[in-house]
Order: structure tokens, then sequence, then C-alpha cells
């Protein structure tokens, strides 16, 4: 009699595409493109993790305009760099895993010198977290906005990418659209959840009919922002249904949003200390006085928002892809037990790219990364990295 095969190391599909097992590395900013282009580090990166073990490996951030842009080290989708994200591609097929994308706008959390533009948002309103008062989009620019989705897709495609992530959460431009308060349009893209819903339901559909039959769709949603103003619960799970609707095919569902509850998707403590360091002045300067008090800290807990989303794996039939705290065997156990058909991983990818491999044959139950965060604070002005990890091995990726 064979030994039974854990389900998370059985083969899964999303829409066209088959991937080896049910796991993912989740898009989490790797800072590994000077010039908006991909660099041989990022190759390197992403290369470890598909030999690790993964299913699918999700690139992030991809800007699909300039102007959406957060970090001047952040991928930036144009002709130039097809051939850099061909040699990234076709270095994690060899590996055996399915590589994907993440696509976005920053919106009103753009920086200016990076986009070399006013950042553009739903609405004029103030983001005190980048201390930016952003222009109200017009309607060429809502019309631009998914024409320029439709192209990067049409370009990661090109590039050998098996699917496309389309960034709807987290606060960025999709999401502050979703968020009452952020959006405070007083046209067809405003007021209801139907109006608010309603770009983010047109770039889905382009989308879609850029993506063509072979190549897969996933969008990343919130169960919910995390704070007075934001989009709670109820209206997730109505978004989740539109999205199933408007063709994709899977959600990761998360949650939180960077301007006003940054560390609500990720749990964990905050590294004031490392944030401080690569903040510029002004930013030193708050972090210093007001840091503990406007920074809210949330406790890490395993698979943190499986209870969260179980109102969005009830409600829809695609596949619905887990993330957030699943750094051990038995938080992935309570996420595939309630129904959720992947998992999606990064900090644990970052201090062990193998983890997966570790996971499967048996030489570890749980990932080595302390939710200590300070991966996060090292994106700011470079590329990612865990000080665990190379304290212990002696190199960087």
């Amino acid at each position: 009699m064979e030994p039974q095969v854990h389900p998370i190391f059985s083969p899964g599909k999303i829409g066209p595409i088959q991937l080896r097992n049910r796991t993912i590395r989740s898009a989490a900013f790797e800072g590994m493109c000077p010039g908006g282009a991909p660099s041989d580090q990022l190759v390197r990166y992403h290369r470890s993790v598909a030999a690790g073990g993964v299913g699918m490996t999700t690139v992030a951030y991809a800007a699909v305009l300039k102007s959406g842009l957060t970090f001047t080290h952040q991928l930036w989708m144009r002709r130039e760099i097809v051939a850099g994200l061909r040699a990234l591609t076709d270095a994690i097929h060899r590996e055996g895993a399915a590589a994907s994308i993440q696509l976005g706008h920053a919106g009103y959390m753009a920086d200016r010198k990076a986009g070399g533009v006013r950042p553009i948002a739903p609405s004029a309103v103030f983001n005190l977290f980048g201390l930016v008062m952003p222009r109200a989009m017009t309607q060429d620019d809502l019309r631009g906005m998914v024409s320029a989705f439709s192209d990067s897709v049409k370009l990661a495609r090109e590039a050998g990418f098996d699917a496309v992530e389309v960034q709807a959460g987290h606060g960025y431009l999709l999401s502050q659209f979703l968020a009452p308060h952020t959006n405070r349009r007083g046209d067809e893209y405003g007021g209801t959840l139907e109006h608010r819903a309603r770009l983010v339901r047109e770039v889905v559909r382009r989308v879609r009919e850029a993506a063509g039959a072979g190549m897969a769709v996933v969008v990343k949603t919130n169960v919910q922002d995390g704070f007075s103003g934001g989009m709670g619960p109820g209206e997730a799970v109505e978004v989740a249904r539109m999205l199933e609707q408007d063709g994709a095919d899977a959600l990761v569902v998360s949650g939180g949003f960077v301007s006003k509850c940054p560390f609500f998707m990720m749990r964990g403590e905050i590294p004031l200390k490392e944030l401080i360091i690569v903040q510029p002045m002004v930013n030193k300067v708050g972090l210093k006085l007001f840091g503990r008090f406007a920074v809210e800290e949330y406790p890490f807990a395993p698979a943190f928002f499986l209870d969260d989303a179980k109102g969005i794996r009830a409600a829809v039939r695609l596949p619905v892809v887990l993330v957030g705290g699943l750094n051990s065997l038995d938080a992935i156990d309570a996420a595939m037990g309630a129904g959720y058909e992947f998992v999606a991983m990064a900090r644990a990818l970052i201090r062990e790219p193998d983890f997966v491999n570790l996971l499967k044959s048996g030489e570890s139950r749980v990932s080595k990364c302390e939710p200590c965060n300070k991966c996060v604070a090292y994106m700011y002005n470079g590329p990612m990295r865990c000080p665990d990890r190379e304290k212990e091995t002696g190199v960087g990726f």
C-alpha cells in the first residue's frame, strides 16, 4: 500500500493551468528591480523558490504605468523589460514551477519622484502615510488605467508568465476605489458598492480578455480593509462574487490598507528601528516621535485570515488561495481543512526559499521565520533581505 500524499502536495488547477502542488509564493515586494527592470538577483531569488518546491511563484509588484510606482527599484511594465522577464520565467520553469506576476497601480500611495507625476486617486483625499495630496482621476484617466492593465497582461503573456494577479487589495488604487474613505466620487465610479466596484470589474474583464485561453487570472482582494471607513467583511463577500462573475480563475484573500494599518496584513513585530533608518528625514522624525502610537501592532497568529475569509470561501465556487501566517504544516492543514484549495506564503520563503521541500521531506514542520518583519523595512531602499538567514548561511540572495 502506497503512503498517502499530503493534500498540499497534490496537483491543483487554477483556470487553464495546473500546478504541481497547492503552494504559492505570494506577491511580496522584492525590491530587486533597479530602474524598474528585472535584475539577476530577482531571477536568482525566484529560481531558488521554484527549486525549493513551490507550485507557483509570484513576482511583485509590477506597476502598469510609471505613475503607479512606489519605489524606483520596483518593476514597471513596458516592452523594454520583456526579454528580462522572459529570462526570469524561463529560470522558474526549468525548476518545475509556474510563474505569475502581480499587476497594479499604487494610486495615492505612489511616489512622485519615482513616477514623475503627481499621484492620482479616486478622489483628492490626503494620504497622511506618504504626505501626499493626490489628483482625482478623470474619465480619461479611468479609461487609460483599464487599457494599461490590459497592455501589461499582453506583455506578461509574451514574457512567458502562466498567470497574472490583479492587485485589488491592500489599499492600492483598485482597493482605494472600493473603500468609502478614499472614494468620495459623485459619478458612476463612487457611492454604492456597485459603483465603487466598477473600475475593478472593468479591469478584471479586460485582463481576462487579454490573458486569453491559456493564462490564469488571479485577483488579490481584501477580506476587510481593517479600519473605519474601509471596506468591511460584508462588502468583501459581494466583491468576491462580482470578481467570479467577471472571469477571475482564483482569488487570493488578504486584508489591510497600507496607508492606514500597514501591519494588519502581516502581523507580528513592528521593526521601528529599521524603518526609521530607511525613511527620508521628514518621516524619520515622525516615526521617532510618534511611531509607537501611529503604527498599530497586530499580534501574529497561525493562518490569521482563515476565519475572516470563510464568508468569501462560502460565497464563491472558484478556488480561493489563503495567505497570512501559513508558516507551519499545522496552519496549512487548518487552511486545507477549511476548504481553501491553495495556500500562499512570503516571509517563510524569504527566510527559507526551500521551505516547501523541507515540509515535503519531513525535515521541518514549522518555518524558522520569526515575524520580526525586518524584511519589510529593508525593501524601502534596496533588496529584501532576512538578517537571520544571512547570519545562518553567510550569503544573501
